[in-house]
């Protein structure tokens, strides 16, 4: 720092007046001469005041030390550190001054306070000057601080006073707080723009790393939420996504400077912090496999409720003015939730017990040890920090303190666990969407298959039948359906005749595709024995009894005779319609739970341009984007309208169709 000019301090003579005949102020003055291109920090002691009194900023005050409750204060540190620890509210400094600008000064003088705590007013001569922030009953300034500089008014000889608030403590204040932290500055425009430039350019080269961190945070959270918006089922990215997010928005209002109060800051902090402890919980509950145990995620959900809902009531203390809540119940409403809010956090630490019990890979071992430790420590070093002022412990700061360097970035204990959380769940949520992407494509290679056995086993075009037009279609879902129809002439003695079966096989995929193979099989097989079909039906029941893993199939069995004649056999299926009305049968189980089952049979005669329509219950099922269902009305009244299975069936498509849809439709020809 250059110094064109030099710096002496004359006690001021008794009986000297300032401003005023008959004030006496025995404060020294600080004799500043041939100010010019160059900075002087004022850090003699400067008079100081507890209170508020707006006549302290007068020049004629008499602020000598042991006068009226003034005394002398280093401006170099906090008044917390020098004998008014863990004092908050008003508070006033002074320092008499006498400059003695430089020949060749041509811009006007300048004060720069390059730190101080919460809001200020500057004084010069008892005229105001300049502010930071606004002062109580409405007090409110920037979350982050920012050096200020002040012009001061010709003469440069007077008294500069300064207003200072200091708000309410925390319950995890140090009590060293307070006023000034640095000594303030004079000088001219140059040298004060000068140093503002080196301390931007300072804090822009500590906070870089943070910055870089915080802009991964965000970039890494934008992109699990644009891939949870793909897979609204896969609540892992949406919880990744938050976890990610959360530091990315607090840690910039404080890096980037962004232009919020310190009021808002501390409101957002606070429900954001518990929201990403919120989001890691339920991270380890997918990651760890607990989602089968109920009640963990239960416990997740009501302590997530009861500390996310106490961190934002912490948060909205700042903003209750003080007449509402007194200084001593708001820093007790700040301890009560506190002590709500630190035991949940803990929470976590219970999910990884629960996680080490289970056969974990590598990664989810890292992932779980990482992130108990950085909650213990995180849980440790809050609760520590509670109170500091009352107990003097220290062991909050070592946490917050560095613990090692690389280059100008440095890190704490807490920093460095938190990075080990948040890399090592980058890599396993990659590994989990490889997984999931391998997984998808296993399945869509078994569903393809699924698809060209059901091909397979559904006829494309039914066979010619004497006596009878036949008609079918099959629309199937998204996903593979246990839909089946066969129709099989007859041999030996009942050529002539056909056996017509339809049913639905319980379930989806690959499995239910299977079940459909397994059951054409039996049906070809029991048609060269039995030609009833409740003998089709019984043996059927007895062949899958226990080989439909908890499932279960519906089915019609229906045999035609040339003559006309018809008998039907139900397991469970909904009835066939007759020219539009439903024929009545028998109820009866579905094929598969009572092996010893015997089914009832109903005999009746078609007669020419009678139509007879089978259809399995995904045709009833469908269901409009507004949640209405076909309905049995509008069932009846579309067979008894439709004369072909594929009008039917392509009705109920476009309604809104939700499950595989079969239909097949029988007319006696003349």
């Amino acid at each position: 720092m250059r110094k064109a000019f030099r710096v002496s301090i004359l006690l001021a003579i008794a009986g000297l007046t300032v401003n005023s005949a008959t004030a006496q102020d025995l404060a020294p003055v600080v004799r500043v001469e041939g100010l010019g291109h160059g900075l002087v920090r004022l850090n003699e002691p400067w008079q100081f005041h507890l209170g508020d009194d707006p006549r302290w900023a007068e020049p004629g005050l008499n602020s000598a030390p042991g006068q009226g409750g003034w005394e002398t204060i280093k401006p170099d540190r906090p008044w917390g550190a020098q004998g008014h620890f863990a004092t908050h509210g008003f508070a006033w400094y002074r320092l008499r001054l006498n400059i003695t600008p430089a020949a060749n000064l041509h811009s006007q003088i300048q004060l720069l306070i390059p730190g101080i705590s919460d809001a200020y007013e500057v004084y010069w001569n008892g005229a105001l000057v300049g502010r930071y922030g606004t002062l109580s009953p409405h007090a409110s300034w920037p979350a982050v601080y920012q050096p200020q500089w002040f012009a001061l008014p010709n003469p440069y000889t007077g008294t500069l006073a300064i207003r200072v608030w200091q708000g309410p403590l925390g319950s995890s204040s140090s009590g060293i707080v307070g006023g000034f932290s640095e000594a303030p500055i004079l000088g001219d425009a140059d040298s004060i723009s000068g140093y503002v430039g080196i301390w931007n350019y300072e804090f822009l080269k500590g906070t870089l790393f943070a910055n870089a961190l915080n802009l991964l945070y965000l970039i890494v959270g934008i992109a699990g939420i644009a891939l949870w918006s793909r897979r609204r089922h896969e609540w892992l990215l949406l919880w990744f996504s938050i976890f990610a997010v959360c530091p990315a928005i607090w840690g910039s209002v404080y890096t980037m400077r962004i232009p919020v109060s310190s009021q808002f800051a501390g409101f957002l902090v606070q429900p954001l912090w518990q929201l990403r402890n919120v989001a890691l919980w339920f991270l380890l509950i997918e990651m760890l496999h607990l989602g089968n145990r109920k009640h963990l995620a239960q416990w997740a959900r009501i302590l997530a409720i009861v500390s996310v809902t106490a961190a934002f009531l912490d948060g909205c203390l700042t903003y209750i003015p003080a007449a509402w809540l007194s200084s001593t119940a708001g820093a007790w409403a700040d301890g009560i939730l506190t002590v709500i809010i630190e035991p949940c956090d803990l929470y976590l630490l219970v999910l990884a017990i629960f996680g080490f019990r289970q056969k974990l890979d590598s990664v989810r071992w890292v992932v779980a040890v990482s992130a108990s430790l950085s909650q213990l420590g995180a849980v440790v070093a809050a609760t520590a920090g509670q109170g500091q002022r009352f107990t003097h412990w220290t062991l909050a700061q070592r946490f917050y303190s560095p613990l090692f360097h690389i280059g100008p970035v440095n890190l704490s204990v807490l920093q460095v666990l938190d990075l080990l959380v948040f890399f090592s769940i980058v890599y396993a949520v990659y590994r989990y969407i490889f997984e999931q992407q391998t997984r998808k494509a296993l399945l869509e290679q078994e569903l393809e298959s699924a698809r060209e056995l059901q091909r397979v086993l559904i006829p494309e075009k039914p066979p010619e039948l004497a006596g009878y037009t036949i008609s079918s279609a099959y629309h199937p879902a998204l996903e593979v359906g246990g839909d089946f129809f066969q129709i099989l002439p007859l041999e030996g003695e009942q050529a002539g005749s056909c056996l017509v079966i339809l049913g639905d096989v319980s379930g989806k995929g690959l499995r239910a595709a299977l079940a459909v193979s397994l059951i054409v099989g039996a049906v070809r097989t029991l048609a060269e024995n039995y030609s009833t079909p409740a003998g089709i039906l019984a043996g059927l029941s007895r062949r899958l009894h226990g080989r439909l893993q908890g499932g279960f199939t519906t089915c019609l069995a229906m045999r035609l005779d040339s003559d006309g004649s018809c008998t039907l056999a139900s397991a469970g299926h909904p009835a066939p319609y007759l020219n539009g009305k439903e024929i009545e049968l028998p109820g009866a189980l579905p094929l598969g739970i009572d092996p010893s089952i015997d089914y009832e049979e109903t005999a009746m005669k078609f007669e020419p341009g009678d139509r007879c329509t089978l259809y399995t219950d995904g045709l009833l099922e469908a269901r409009a984007d507004s949640g209405e269902i076909f309905s049995f009305e509008r069932l009846q009244r579309l067979l008894s309208e439709a004369h072909d299975a594929d009008t039917a069936s392509r009705a109920a498509v476009q309604f809104g169709q939700e499950d595989d849809i079969t239909v097949l439709t029988l007319t006696r020809s003349a």
